[in-house]
């Protein structure tokens, strides 16, 4: 599995290998060649690395759905994501940290955990990504996600707006 991903990829059971290759063809469409995709040994979760900026790649796949729906058979969600740490609170926290300025003072947030072969609560990663954010909480309607995927013994994390996440069903039903 990919220990430096930028982006996670979900697909449905059995399909991991055609989502791999869908996703380095369309990493590819939008300019990127040098891209990596492999599977990351749990069901439905591939992972990528790009070149580009993940949120930018999630613009150019909005933009290559529009026009083009027929090129995501195999690809649900793609998240982006801006950093990858071991799975221990206290990288989590640390990391968190870092990266809160991109939340503004008047600005909402949230914390959302995906676990993956993981034994740590949700409460506990929950409590350790909020520790150092001194910003209004939101669960219904945030300015801000802080999103942490935990994925084995690697966690991605990302601070987005819900703009900035990827669905392919719901793109297509706009």
């Amino acid at each position: 599995m990919l220990r430096d991903f930028n982006l996670l990829v979900t697909t449905t059971r059995g399909n991991e290998e055609d989502a791999c290759s869908e996703i380095w063809y369309l990493l590819g469409e939008i300019g990127d060649s040098a891209a990596t995709v492999d599977k990351t040994g749990i069901t439905g979760l591939i992972a990528a690395r790009t070149a580009f900026n993940p949120f930018g790649v999630i613009e150019k796949f909005r933009e290559l759905l529009k026009q083009r729906p027929w090129e995501f058979r195999y690809t649900f969600r793609v998240i982006p994501i801006e950093k990858v740490v071991r799975t221990r609170l206290e990288d989590i926290e640390r990391v968190v940290a870092e990266l809160a300025s991109k939340i503004d003072k008047d600005e909402s947030f949230r914390v959302t955990v995906e676990k993956r072969f993981t034994q740590i609560s949700t409460k506990d990663v929950i409590e350790a990504a909020a520790a150092y954010i001194e910003r209004r909480v939101d669960l219904e309607s945030p300015d801000k996600i802080v999103l942490v995927e935990i994925v084995g013994k690697l966690t991605g994390i990302s601070i987005v707006k819900p703009s900035d996440l990827f669905s392919v069903m719901k793109e297509k039903f706009r």
